[in-house]
């Protein structure tokens, strides 16, 4: 990657397009960008990093059809945008340091037996600092940054299997952070051995929030990711998600028919491997609760596991199970409902896969 410096540079010389690492269409871009800026000097809501500043790139670049300026620049103009770059490589710098210091607490020794107070206020301090990396790793540089300073390896080996459940749903927390999108990242934590800690933690800790924010970073890791999907099957993740839709937390039950809903849709050819797990049932179970969000993901799980699946329609037609009756009732109690428009087609796409041709009767009340 060329530094921004040398980018600075070549921008202010002119010269850029002779330059081999650096395209014309880059050229464009960031004198449309900085031309922004230059208009804006009385407004202070400038980006604070480069990624900031690359985005101002894109946007401007995209309302912008005019060939790249050739006027020759004034020196005003050079001294602005050389400030300007120097104000973003600063801002990076500056939230490179400000990680470095969270790591600092987040390294140093616990004062147990100190006095409930002052363990109190430590337990506050790493809390908020783990808020803060969370919310510096949004920017992807600042994700890799934190990987390279040893961040991750402290965040694992001393907040994810924390005592207090707050400093390990923000551990999670910023795990997920740092993952998504992230290649570079993911197989870091992967080969670390993250995804079998968050998933135990998914599956097993007292505290829901916890399990929540543990099966979300296990979701950053394995969508979109095959090394990640390769690990999540050999740990038996799927089961994981079968016992998170059984939960009594509301928002675990619907992350986890979420990321099945996700996997099945990317990765129908693990269709069988689930059905073996009896989650057919399971799933018809969680659609006799008490209706919510989850329902609809529920529903399109099903309609993923019967499609192209003889084995998946024979399940859903088990006379036990009662699904169709289920779904003729739900078909009449959903009608009508315009939020509910896209969990009524997944019925319907249900009941024409396992019952076509069969007796139908909406309002189920005759059976």
């Amino acid at each position: 990657m060329i530094p921004v410096h040398v980018i600075s540079n070549l921008l202010l010389r002119g010269d850029c397009l002779t330059h081999g690492r650096v395209t014309s269409t880059a050229t464009k871009l960031w004198h449309t960008a900085f031309s922004k800026m230059a208009e804006g000097r009385g407004n202070r809501n400038h980006p604070r990093n480069l990624q900031g500043v690359l985005q101002m790139a894109v946007e401007a670049g995209s309302a912008s059809e005019g060939p790249a300026p050739r006027e020759p620049m004034t020196q005003e103009r050079m001294a602005f945008l050389r400030g300007a770059l120097a104000e973003v490589c600063k801002g990076q710098m500056d939230e490179v340091e400000q990680m470095k210091q969270c790591l600092e607490v987040l390294s140093r020794d616990e004062c147990r037996g100190r006095g409930s107070e002052e363990e109190e206020e430590e337990k506050d301090e790493r809390e908020e600092v783990l808020e803060m990396l969370s919310e510096l790793c949004e920017n992807l540089d600042n994700a890799r940054d934190l990987m390279k300073l040893g961040g991750l390896d402290l965040c694992m080996s001393r907040c994810l299997c924390h005592s207090e459940a707050g400093i390990r749903w923000r551990a999670a927390q910023l795990i997920a952070s740092c993952a998504q999108n992230m290649p570079e990242v993911q197989f870091y934590l992967l080969n670390q051995g993250a995804l079998l800690t968050l998933l135990q933690l998914a599956d097993h800790d007292a505290n829901s929030t916890v399990r929540v924010k543990a099966l979300y970073a296990v979701s950053c890791l394995v969508r979109e990711q095959e090394a990640g999907l390769r690990d999540f099957l050999s740990h038996d993740g799927f089961s994981v998600l079968m016992r998170g839709m059984q939960s009594d937390s509301e928002k675990l039950r619907t992350k986890s028919a979420f990321l099945l809903l996700n996997l099945l849709t990317s990765h129908p050819e693990h269709k069988d491997t689930v059905l073996s797990m009896g989650m057919v049932q399971q799933l018809v179970s969680v659609l006799r609760s008490p209706h919510s969000s989850v329902h609809e993901h529920v529903l399109g799980a099903l309609c993923c596991l019967v499609e192209d699946s003889p084995r998946g329609v024979n399940d859903c037609r088990d006379a036990s199970l009662g699904l169709e009756e289920l779904l003729n009732q739900r078909v009449q109690d959903l009608r009508g409902r315009e939020e509910s428009l896209e969990e009524l087609e997944c019925c319907e796409r249900l009941r024409a896969a396992c019952f076509q041709g069969q007796p139908q009767d909406d309002s189920g009340m005759d059976r």
